[in-house]
């Protein structure tokens, strides 16, 4: 039972932002709830080793990475590549605690990238801003606009050639 709940959720999810995704499928960045979603040129493996690769060398913390795909074999479903990594930077992201503990939550950061079923792979992350305006947190702009741009760069260093 718990396999086949585990199994739903997984589909849920991914089948959420891939729709996305396709909705989006003819640009590179967008938002949709809350998740800026980009275009990938690489497959899920390399985009997620190129982002791991350039947050490692901005001394950014990797907490883990996740291979949705392996969880969901183990359980005896089928799912395209589809991989999770969790990351942070306290210097920023503590500052969002001191405003709304809460924000623990959605912090670490996390990358989610998949292949749809067109062959197409995305990333999706959270939006700063969108985490911020979830917890009530009206003091950090600042701090949104860095964690923002930051993001931006990197991501974008993990997407395209």
């Amino acid at each position: 039972m718990k396999k086949l709940i585990a199994g739903l959720v997984i589909g849920l999810m991914v089948t959420g932002l891939v729709q996305a995704g396709d909705m989006h499928s003819g640009m590179q960045s967008n938002m949709h709830n809350g998740l800026v979603i980009k275009k990938s040129a690489f497959s899920v493996k390399v985009t997620l080793d190129r982002l791991e690769n350039v947050l490692k060398k901005k001394g950014i913390t990797i907490v883990t990475r996740w291979s949705h795909d392996a969880g969901a074999k183990k359980a005896g479903i089928d799912l395209r590549p589809t991989e999770l990594l969790l990351f942070g930077n306290p210097k920023l992201g503590s500052h969002m605690f001191t405003s709304n503990q809460t924000a623990g939550i959605d912090l670490p950061m996390k990358a989610l990238v998949w292949q749809d079923e067109k062959g197409q792979v995305w990333l999706a992350y959270n939006d700063p801003q969108y985490i911020a305006d979830r917890h009530g947190i009206k003091d950090r702009a600042k701090i949104v606009k860095k964690m923002t741009g930051a993001l931006k760069k990197l991501t974008d260093k993990a997407t395209k050639k």
